[in-house]
């Protein structure tokens, strides 16, 4: 796992000491992400330069560093990632002819380019991956990155230069960079609480979106870019409910659990420690259960919880540790230890990020670090097998209430938007039975608060995107207007899907998990020089799950059952069936007590109308009625604090 960065000036201007240099500064800013080696590659002919950062995964001696060239002197790489098949590959490639300095999945890469083509040798690819690569026979640079968006690409011009890199930071340190703020970008910001792709915060950059090949070359006196897809997410979704999995409820059950071990064999190859998150649910459980089955000593395995009861899920993981036999470490969060990391945020994320989630995710991450390099997580399984509330709430709720013509609705709105958030705590509870399905907990009176929002959508799927927002209007914030397609409804063929929970599964695996879910993972742990592989993830797996029906995936109301099914297997029942709770932190008690003084400062009414971004009265209005308890918008007002700290940030 490692980071690059790098540039071409075609007017080939600049020395090669001045490329290397260029390259070699830029990538700099990324050594959290390699943080063992370090070098540097230019053509001065072509303008061509290749910064990169390298953490030692695999192959830890020089015959692993990067740039890399390709035996033939053709190609030179900078990869980061893992090819996870890159044994079977590099024994095929032998069978050709070709002959290995090292034993790293990058000189793979290089020969499999070499040999079959770039786009091919990617189709065979089982990884997450994004890489640069310099073609000198062709006189082309390809920026590739992998299918389900595991590994981060950015890229964008500063006047005719392209800049690319791992990560935004990189393209910030080359000389004219504008750190302008796209203000389409911030209001998809404000619906989300992330940025989609192919999206950034600044003008003129933009994130590489998955499973694409942008290949760009000097035509003429212009540098022209070609973008292709090697692999489409919809395809394979739409083909998989049209053409099933022909067997039965009990082989699919077997061929999961058969994909499933394979993918976390695959992922624990490493000539360093490896080891594994464990929050004691069935995502997490299900990976490590299957490192143990496959290891043959105790895997290290790392949980974490706060001293919030509500929010603290280390017991659970503990007792699923103690069964598999792992060797378990438990940390327990103090609001001190986790309030620290907040000033780190805008530097970890680069752009405005607000899934609070990320503070225990870097926790854990950097605890984890002291003793493993590698670590597999559990992520993925919500998106695959039906497995967040909304899968099984949207549809039901819609049945339930959906024939009501929308006064009606409204009218419900209304009152259900009446009581003080305390009331709702404790009639959520009783309302329970009426609203969704058995075994769903609401777990909060925000829920149904949020229920009141989108009660008066106009069918199941508007009913899906207003629970996908933040800030129903964010356009109502900004002072400066602007208008951008809804990324969610408006590109992703969401119609496609007959079932509502399908298009909602089929929008969470191309939206929510690549710019939120995967974003949140790769930044926090590559702060802490941590690489996390992501099982559930592999290709193979994904096109298999979307081959299954989805009485598999939600039954009786609860997601992810064959799933559930798999890990029963290996983890009594009992251990890991309780109500979903999500790796969050006591954000709204924090905002109204320890967090108050630091929010208050970043939402102050004459610091807001200074920085002419946002209207600061509706803002102001959601932080006193959060103060009060009249209402949870923890989720609101982490958006606006959150790029409050990032603009900050740009300031220093």
């Amino acid at each position: 796992m490692c980071g690059f960065a790098g540039y071409w000036d075609y007017s080939a201007g600049q020395s090669k000491d001045q490329l290397l240099n260029q390259a070699t500064t830029m990538a700099a800013t990324l050594r959290h992400r390699g943080p063992d080696h370090h070098g540097a590659w230019a053509d001065p002919k072509a303008g061509v330069a290749f910064g990169f950062r390298r953490l030692s995964v695999l192959d830890l001696c020089a015959t692993g560093y990067q740039p890399m060239h390709s035996a033939d002197g053709q190609y030179v790489v900078v990869f980061n990632g893992e090819i996870y098949n890159c044994g079977s590959l590099r024994k095929d490639l032998e069978d050709h002819g070709h002959v290995f300095r090292g034993r790293s999945d990058t000189e793979v890469l290089l020969e499999a380019v070499s040999e079959w083509g770039l786009e091919s040798s990617v189709k065979r690819f089982d990884g997450m991956f994004a890489f640069a690569l310099w073609d000198s026979k062709m006189h082309q640079l390809h920026l590739v990155r992998d299918r389900l968006g595991e590994k981060p690409l950015y890229y964008g011009w500063v006047g005719k230069t392209l800049l690319f890199g791992s990560e935004l930071k990189a393209l910030r340190g080359y000389p004219g960079f504008e750190a302008s703020v796209n203000h389409q970008s911030l209001l998809l910001y404000l619906h989300y609480g992330y940025i989609p792709t192919p999206h950034s915060v600044y003008d003129n950059f933009y994130k590489l979106p998955p499973a694409t090949i942008l290949s760009v070359g000097l035509g003429g006196t212009e540098l022209e870019t070609r973008s292709s897809a090697y692999w489409s997410a919809k395809e394979l979704a739409l083909r998989g409910v049209a053409e099933p999995f022909p067997g039965s409820t009990g082989e699919a059950i077997v061929e999961l659990d058969r994909l499933l071990r394979d993918s976390v064999r695959l992922r624990m190859l490493a000539d360093v420690p490896v080891g594994a998150f464990l929050s004691g649910g069935i995502d997490s459980s299900t990976v490590v259960s299957m490192m143990q089955a496959e290891a043959g000593a105790p895997v290290k395995t790392f949980s974490i919880g706060f001293q919030a009861d509500s929010h603290n899920e280390a017991a659970h993981a503990k007792r699923v540790a103690e069964h598999l036999g792992t060797t378990h470490n438990e940390f327990l969060v103090t609001p001190e230890e986790a309030m620290a990391v907040i000033p780190k945020l805008p530097y970890i994320y680069d752009e405005p990020f607000a899934d609070s989630s990320q503070i225990p995710t870097f926790l854990i991450s950097r605890w984890a670090r002291e003793q493993v390099t590698v670590s597999l997580s559990g992520d993925g399984g919500d998106e695959l097998f039906g497995g967040y509330n909304r899968h099984a709430w949207v549809p039901r709720i819609w049945s339930n209430l959906g024939w009501l013509p929308k006064r009606i609705r409204r009218m419900i709105a209304t009152l259900l938007n009446t009581p003080a958030l305390q009331v709702w705590e404790i009639l959520s509870e009783r309302m329970r039975p009426h609203l969704l399905y058995s075994g769903t907990p609401v777990q909060s009176g925000d829920k149904l608060q949020k229920l009141a929002e989108v009660l008066t959508a106009n069918d199941p799927m508007d009913m899906y995107f207003g629970l996908a927002s933040h800030w129903r209007d964010p356009g109502s914030l900004l002072v400066k207007s602007t208008e951008v397609a809804d990324v969610l409804g408006g590109s992703s063929g969401s119609g496609d899907f007959s079932e509502t929970a399908l298009q909602m599964m089929y929008l969470d695996m191309v939206t929510y998990l690549p710019d939120d879910i995967l974003v949140k993972l790769d930044r926090a742990s590559m702060a802490c020089s941590l690489e996390v592989r992501v099982p559930l993830l592999d290709h193979r797996l994904v096109e298999f799950a979307w081959t299954l029906p989805l009485s598999l995936k939600i039954r009786g109301g609860q997601g992810k059952w064959i799933l559930r099914q798999v890990v029963h297997k290996y983890v009594p029942q009992n251990l890991v069936e309780r109500p979903k709770s999500g790796f969050a932190i006591p954000l709204r008690q924090w905002l109204r007590g320890p967090l108050r003084e630091w929010a208050e400062s970043l939402l102050d009414d004459r610091k807001l109308r200074h920085e002419g971004f946002f209207n600061s009265k509706p803002i102001r209005q959601k932080w006193q009625e959060h103060l009060s308890g009249k209402r949870n918008w923890q989720s609101e007002l982490w958006d606006v604090l959150m790029f409050e700290s990032w603009l900050d940030a740009q300031k220093n």
